[in-house]
């Protein structure tokens, strides 16, 4: 009994110890590859020209532990895997992915687990994409680039490079911060790219955010964004941030990262461990243009997703006014690849309303109340939290066409999920039609994730009562066999079902936007299946930690009730 307590603290020595091992090494990897290997995983590195000349490096990790020999996605003969492409943030790279202090945690690696080949994007100028067969990184003209070449170049450059590469008609995206943007602007100028991109997942969602934090620094970009230019020149931007992250004592370090955190955005960076910071905030910058910066700011400052304004007019001139000059919006509702939106509550850069005005109306948007913007890389419970959004959103729309069947399924089936672990309601595991598309193991592992003390409980709920037929469950890596999934989603008495979900607290609203139109590709699929006009409401409802939003869709009658008038 004596020895108890120097166990104890020999246990707790020891675990200090590793803990402090595994972050001297995460923060002192010199790059991508060395970052997996530290886990056990298998890295390549592939590079792609876009069609202005810029050299992209660009990531793959397709092998769980152990299948290094095996052949994925090279034609005939292969092991097939569906892919997943992840794309970074503003002053970033493809290391932010996977410079977690616990490989549980970490997004790609996880997904790797999951059969998936996983290939992560890097932007122009950055750590692994600072060359071009045109220009010299010396040079300005190197520099000379914004948000608008990640759109045209960047994204389709790399999306049609790894589906070449693994001969694949179609891949997943997942995007963080400003790689989202990129793929909301890409997608909105590419129709055709639409077809090629299963689902889009956007983590801590970036559009049009309404400013910073601090009032003077704010005023001062809305004012006039090209004042960045006076301070940081028009090549990279903090390019001096190497030199103090090589020169400060890494606590230090942090802490004036936190401090910056705080005072541009107001994030406290509190669900992120100190140890992760120590082990993350190295990999943190990478190059990029100032010039993209300016293009965020020009954003801001006219609440408008823009493309790059070349001609800026001072506020109160003549050519100021939009009846003589308009700059080009990026046509975000136009795009019909799903869009599935998990954001923070205490995200400064996020306004879920006004970003959902500019979507198209099959936009679902799930937000986790209390995370700010890097917690969706970094935080303790990413795991918990927002793996299993991804990963239900993956399993729902990966390698199906985009019908608006899935967009009804998958708010039902997410219903079917988090509504089983809510006081009051019991239904049969088996019954669930997402669990006829995962094995009995991956079920019991994502259920219980669920009932974490940290874990939050999600309501999806669709008005009117829609018949959905009988449908095929999607083959991805938790699917080798497709199978069918239960045609009514429904509870047998509707009666029921509604007084269940008003006792758990579901509140449905209703919301149209004027002057807008879907496509008539929606609109034939919601007649085949939909009987006497089935309506898609607005609905919110939150249970625990995480809410989930759909926007409404107009039934066919009172379109053609309309089109009448």
């Amino acid at each position: 009994m004596t020895d108890l307590p120097q166990r104890n603290r020999s246990f707790a020595s020891a675990t200090t110890g590793l803990e402090i091992s595994i972050v001297t090494s995460v923060a002192n990897a010199p790059d991508f590859v060395d970052l997996c290997s530290l886990f056990g995983y298998y890295a390549e590195e592939h590079v792609v020209q876009t069609g202005d000349g810029y050299l992209l490096g660009l990531h793959r990790l397709g092998w769980r532990k152990g299948e290094e020999g095996l052949r994925v996605n090279t034609g005939e003969g292969s092991t097939r895997k569906p892919v997943v492409y992840l794309h970074h943030g503003l002053l970033m790279n493809s290391e932010v992915w996977v410079c977690l202090t616990e490989k549980e945690r970490c997004l790609p690696f996880m997904l790797v687990e999951k059969g998936y080949d996983v290939w992560l994007g890097n932007n122009r100028g950055n750590k692994y994409s600072k060359k071009s067969t045109r220009a010299s990184p010396t040079s300005n003209a190197f520099w000379d680039f914004s948000m608008d070449q990640f759109a045209f170049h960047d994204i389709p450059d790399s999306i049609d490079y790894i589906l070449t590469t693994t001969f694949q008609p179609s891949l997943s995206y997942i995007g963080f911060s400003q790689g989202t943007a990129q793929a909301f602007a890409t997608l909105s100028i590419h129709p055709t790219l639409n077809d090629r991109v299963d689902v889009f997942i956007a983590l801590a969602p970036a559009l049009s955010p309404a400013g910073l934090h601090n009032g003077v620094v704010d005023a001062l970009i809305k004012a006039s964004p090209d004042v960045l230019f006076l301070a940081f020149g028009r090549r990279s931007i903090l390019s001096s941030a190497t030199m103090w992250q090589a020169i400060l004592y890494p606590p230090i370090f942090v802490r004036l990262i936190d401090m910056s955190l705080a005072f541009l955005f107001n994030w406290t960076s509190k669900n992120i461990s100190a140890h992760q910071k120590l082990a993350a905030y190295p990999h943190l910058y990478s190059f990029t243009s100032t010039k993209s910066v300016v293009h965020w700011f020009q954003i801001i400052r006219n609440k408008c997703f823009q493309m790059y304004d070349d001609d800026v007019q001072a506020p109160l001139s003549l050519g100021a006014s939009e009846r003589y000059y308009k700059v080009a919006k990026f046509p975000t509702r136009n795009i019909k690849t799903p869009i599935v939106l998990v954001y923070g509550g205490s995200d400064s850069l996020v306004d879920i309303n006004v970003m959902l005005r500019e979507l198209p109306k099959h936009t679902v948007a799930k937000e986790i109340p209390h995370f700010e913007h890097l917690d969706f890389l970094w935080a303790e419970h990413v795991e918990t939290l927002v793996f299993p959004q991804v990963f239900d959103a993956l399993r729902a729309y990966a390698g199906q066409d985009h019908l608006k069947q899935k967009y009804l399924t998958y708010g039902a089936l997410n219903r079917d999920i988090y509504m089983k672990h809510s006081p009051g309601f019991s239904t049969d595991e088996s019954s669930s039609p997402l669990a006829a598309g995962m094995s009995d193991g991956e079920t019991r592992a994502e259920t219980s994730a669920t009932k974490s003390p940290d874990a939050s409980i999600e309501l999806v709920h669709h008005t009117g009562p829609a018949k959905l037929p009988g449908r095929r469950a999607p083959v991805t890596p938790d699917t080798p066999s497709p199978a069918t999934v239960a045609p009514d989603l429904r509870h047998s008495n509707g009666q029921k079902d509604k007084q269940g979900l008003s006792g758990l607290g579901v509140f449905d609203r209703r919301q149209r936007r004027s002057g807008s139109t879907s496509s008539s590709k929606s609109t034939d699929s919601l007649a085949k299946f939909g009987e006497g006009g089935i309506r898609v409401g607005v609905s919110k409802a939150t249970v625990g930690g995480i809410s989930s939003t759909t926007l409404a869709e107009p039934d066919e009658k009172r379109d053609s009730n309309k089109r009448k008038k």
